[in-house]
């Protein structure tokens, strides 16, 4: 079973927070509330969270004080400032303590999930691409290159291929969800570019025929899954 986003939630509301926090929960996730930032901050400290939704006006510590001791910590987690306040100084102010996004009260639960989706996908994808080079089967990919070499061959790739080859290498012998792979690389999963990447995997297929261990196939109505046998 995959193992649930854990968020820290920082907010001085207590409806809003216990409003937030269920919906949140409802939603698949699992976050934690504390009502300043002087607990939020020692709740960080121990544990470890995916990403920080953090109010910026809170007592005994203001989010943009506790986001600064978060980043001395850990610069990459992921960190989302709610705000009653919409002041441009105040969003830029956010934005150079290294804030992935901002979002103003009051605002629609479901906006703050689809951008907390948003920074979750981007932040995956990040991580996805920081590995250069993926062996599978008979073949190795180097993603910076954009080559698939065998003993026999060496294939040069598009772009397109290469960042879907790439997605299907770091879910080997697991689903790669459809819209997953369409909003990495397409950003829409539209019916145009969910029509394109069909003809990306079709091409896929054939670049990887060679080795009969490797298939891509069709998981109906998720999406799709890279069959290899892997070098750890």
């Amino acid at each position: 079973m995959e193992e649930k986003i854990k968020i820290l939630l920082c907010e001085d509301d207590e409806n809003l927070g216990m409003l937030l926090r269920e919906f949140l929960q409802a939603k698949g996730f699992n976050a934690d509330l504390f009502p300043d930032g002087e607990k939020g901050y020692k709740a960080f400290l121990k544990g470890k969270y995916d990403l920080c939704v953090l109010d910026v006006m809170m007592p005994k510590k203001d989010g943009f004080t506790l986001a600064q001791e978060i980043r001395n910590v850990n610069a990459e987690v992921p960190i989302v400032f709610l705000t009653a306040k919409n002041l441009k100084e105040d969003v830029l102010e956010g934005f150079k303590l290294g804030a992935d996004d901002y979002i103003t009260k009051p605002f629609s639960m479901e906006e703050l999930v689809v951008r907390i989706d948003a920074i979750l996908r981007r932040v995956k994808g990040k991580k996805d691409r920081d590995v250069t080079e993926f062996r599978i089967g008979k073949f190795i990919f180097d993603t910076q290159k954009q080559v698939l070499i065998s003993d026999d061959s060496t294939q040069k790739l598009t772009t397109k291929e290469s960042e879907l080859l790439g997605l299907l290498c770091s879910h080997v012998n697991d689903i790669l969800e459809r819209n997953y792979a369409l909003k990495t690389i397409w950003v829409d999963d539209n019916y145009f570019n969910a029509r394109s990447m069909d003809v990306y995997i079709t091409k896929l297929r054939k670049l990887l025929k060679s080795d009969p261990a490797i298939e891509i196939i069709n998981i109906h109505g998720k999406g799709y899954k890279l069959i290899a046998p892997t070098e750890d």
